[in-house]
């Protein structure tokens, strides 16, 4: 048996070295290389067929590609089509993160039970096929025809049951689970993490369907894995939100099918997400105009105007120094 070789990445930038470096030269982060084993002999991805698997791609004038190549299919959720540009682009790759718990499966999940047109292949690498139908049963949609489940982490695996099924969209739950036959290293390593999302890549372009990767976030608000992962995809997208109160974020960092200044807003209740059509209707629905210490402001988040309540109060200082505290915003 050959002996297997490794090299080292920065978990940053995605540099490469062929030995350990303190610093990375390329982005100038330190203690960010580590050790990964170098990819095997590669093999055809499991999506392709095998008249298609010699094929090579060829370059044509810009005036012959098709006018309907950007075709946008529209979801039942406003709000998410609004953060996208006006839905979703065919052959487009999504990245959407947010920290756990915040409710990026159930988004994903109530979106792909709600559509009735769109034949969707629903890939969970972190639940069984009833944990996700029992999710879809707390939503009240558990019949949905045109939605598949499958519980794989194996990317020749997946693309397989995509060949079979030709789904419209391909959603995956989540891409630091994905591991690829082609490296020796654990899932949810930087260069598993690159390498599937690669192989995602090449699927989405090559077959025009849309895929959605479901991404975790670290202790510091960026997304897990290298930051070559960003660069790959066509759209990021965060869910944000505190978990202790009901309301969710939804704004695109990066979108090159559409403006980042878009946000969607929801609800989360008993029974999943509600759009917020009018979120200043709901931040002010309850507020008494007759209290002191209490008005209304306006602001902006990314092009939608908000208007928002901002309360004060005064007490006498316990202090030899007054101190002032804000919640919600810098002071």
């Amino acid at each position: 048996m050959a002996k297997s070789k490794s090299i080292y990445i920065c978990s940053n930038c995605g540099a490469q070295s062929s030995k350990w470096i303190g610093r990375c030269p390329s982005c100038g982060e330190w203690n960010t290389y580590v050790e990964e084993v170098i990819e095997k002999e590669k093999a055809a991805p499991g999506w392709r067929k095998p008249e298609e698997q010699k094929k090579t791609a060829r370059a044509i004038p810009i005036h012959d590609v098709p006018a309907g190549f950007e075709k946008r299919s529209e979801t039942l959720d406003k709000e998410f089509n609004r953060v996208l540009g006006g839905g979703i682009v065919s052959g487009s790759i999504v990245l959407l993160g947010g920290e756990p718990g915040i409710g990026k499966s159930t988004l994903m999940l109530q979106i792909a039970l709600r559509q009735t047109i769109m034949k969707i292949l629903y890939v969970s690498g972190e639940e069984s096929i009833s944990q996700i139908r029992m999710r879809a049963s707390r939503l009240g949609m558990e019949k949905a025809p045109h939605l598949y489940l499958l519980s794989e982490t194996n990317t020749d695996a997946i693309f397989r049951q995509a060949r079979e099924i030709e789904p419209d969209l391909l959603i995956v739950d989540s891409v630091q689970t994905l591991q690829s036959e082609l490296l020796d290293s654990a899932a949810g390593s930087i260069s598993q993490i690159r390498e599937c999302a690669g192989e995602m890549q090449r699927f989405a372009k090559a077959t025009m369907t849309p895929v959605f990767l479901i991404g975790h976030i670290t202790k510091d608000g960026t997304l897990a894995g290298p930051k070559l992962l960003e660069h790959m995809v066509d759209t990021v997208i965060q869910f944000e939100g505190d978990r202790n109160y009901g309301y969710r974020i939804l704004r695109s960092v990066k979108n090159r099918y559409g403006s980042t200044s878009e946000l969607g807003i929801y609800e989360m209740q008993q029974t999943g997400l509600r759009e917020v059509s009018n979120p200043s209707e709901i931040l002010l629905s309850q507020r008494d105009e007759n209290l002191s210490g209490v008005t209304v402001s306006a602001t902006v988040e990314g092009v939608r105007p908000l208007l928002i309540e901002v309360q004060a109060l005064v007490s006498n200082a316990a202090y030899g120094t007054p101190q002032r505290t804000a919640n919600g915003f810098d002071l």
